[in-house]
């Protein structure tokens, strides 16, 4: 009988995938997790306390970005769980490793939440390029998720950045 506790903990890739490409896409995607999960609760924040002349417009699309943001981001850990490791995206964690800049409490107008949420967006989507370009040679299974994430993120910039001037 296998010690399930210890089975659990191991770094172990256990689902027969190669250990090379499971610790490859882990690598990469890891990362990846804890910014979707930081523009997810970020965006959250932003769409809690958006203020100005458009405002129910850019207080609706937040849901829509975060709603994608938990989606990419299940997405990605369940890539990584199914080639068998683990994925740590606890809130300390993401706090620690997530490069996002914290966004300052309070109420925000419109432009400036938007500003804040394209720029986590891009910190987001700089991971992403990371993993479609280190995931070609490595997984390419892995790489058309990242791809997807990719079109995902710049389709959801687009649509905040319109609202603004935002580069």
């Amino acid at each position: 009988m296998t010690d399930s506790k210890t089975t659990e903990t191991t770094n172990a890739p256990m689902s027969g995938a190669d250990p090379e490409v499971a610790s490859g896409v882990s690598q990469f995607f890891t990362p990846l997790v804890h910014e979707l999960t930081a523009l997810a609760v970020n965006g959250r924040q932003a769409h809690w306390n958006v203020r100005g002349r458009d405002f129910l417009e850019v207080h609706e699309f937040l849901d829509t970005v975060v709603d994608h943001a938990q989606e990419w981001a299940d997405l990605a850990a369940e890539r990584v769980v199914a080639l068998g490791l683990p994925i740590d995206a606890r809130l300390a964690t993401i706090a620690k490793e997530s490069g996002a800049v914290n966004p300052a409490a309070g109420f925000k107008q419109s432009d400036e939440t938007i500003a804040d949420v394209v720029a986590q967006i891009d910190v987001a989507t700089a991971r992403v390029n990371a993993a479609i370009e280190g995931l070609e040679e490595l997984d390419p299974a892995s790489q058309d998720v990242a791809i997807a994430i990719r079109q995902g993120l710049d389709k959801d910039r687009w649509f905040l950045a319109a609202h603004v001037s935002v580069k």
